[in-house]
């Protein structure tokens, strides 16, 4: 029986022994299995002012401790925004290398090179009644005022897309609550074109039609519409309203043709008749009264 306890406590012993010299093994030669997350970093070289996308991210395992302070971890987080520094090839993406959503830096780098951003004044009316968002397809028309005889719309620009509208931004960001909207739709465009819509803005009215964006043909006949196209029979009518003048258009730049077409010109006034003038007076006085008998 002793012989036993002395086995027993022999074989604890030698297990006690074993766990204590794994314990001290795992904690000072082992090798420690820290954990890892997920960090964001750059998939190639980077100049300043890129537009991140996705194929311009990836993904690395990074030590938790190691992980540098505003770090990305998921690749929406950067997508569609600007780098404000250049950046190596598996460098971490930070937030501070990154341009907001809503910035200058961020906007200006969605425009595609070779074009221009360019705003338009609207109102309700010559803007869809605020159907127009960011990202839509418009076309732009140009009304040229004056008489009948010298207005004119034409469809000047064609499936032109919509960069931003008021103080909004691009597809994807949040513009500010507190910002005040402004009636202003930014429209992108090639250069020439541009030159065009800033000419057609300080010559006329401009106004916008919304186009499907599956819709990419463009009308063969853009030629200006006049007056005619209300009214085929303008132009006999005048003629008939103002015989002895000259018809046709020519008529047209007269106001007071322009008035009897519509209804709007008054009748002559008739002269007032001025009270005939008596032809004698004669002073008649009796006592202290004096009166006046008119003679015609």
């Amino acid at each position: 029986m002793d012989r036993q306890k002395k086995l027993v406590i022999f074989g604890l012993a030698w297990l006690s022994a074993a766990l204590l010299t794994w314990f001290v093994y795992a904690k000072t030669v082992a090798p420690q299995q820290e954990r890892k997350v997920k960090v964001v970093v750059a998939a190639h070289d980077m100049p300043l002012g890129t537009l991140l996308r996705k194929s311009d991210l990836k993904l690395a395992d990074y030590i938790e401790r190691d992980v540098p302070k505003g770090a990305v971890f998921a690749t929406n987080g950067a997508e569609s925004r600007v780098l404000l520094v250049p950046m190596n090839a598996n460098e971490p993406v930070l937030l501070s290398k990154l341009s907001s959503t809503t910035s200058v830096e961020g906007v200006s780098s969605t425009i595609d090179p070779g074009y221009r951003a360019v705003s338009v004044p609207i109102t309700d009316a010559s803007g869809v009644a605020g159907l127009v968002m960011p990202s839509s397809r418009v076309d732009v028309l140009f009304t040229r005022p004056g008489s009948m005889a010298e207005a004119t719309t034409s469809t000047i620009l064609q499936n032109v897309k919509v960069l931003s509208t008021g103080r909004g931004t691009p597809t994807g960001t949040t513009p500010d609550p507190r910002a005040p909207r402004s009636q202003v739709v930014t429209l992108l465009l090639t250069p020439a074109d541009a030159q065009k819509l800033e000419l057609a803005k300080n010559e006329g009215k401009v106004s916008l039609s919304l186009r499907n964006p599956l819709d990419s043909l463009e009308a063969a006949d853009s030629s200006p519409i006049t007056t005619e196209a209300l009214d085929p029979n303008i132009n006999a009518r005048i003629a008939l309203a103002k015989k002895g003048r000259v018809g046709g258009r020519a008529a047209l730049q007269d106001p007071n043709v322009w008035q009897e077409l519509n209804g709007q010109k008054k009748p002559p006034e008739e002269k007032k008749k001025e009270p005939e003038k008596p032809r004698a007076i004669v002073d008649v006085y009796r006592g202290d009264k004096h009166v006046q008998e008119l003679f015609k």
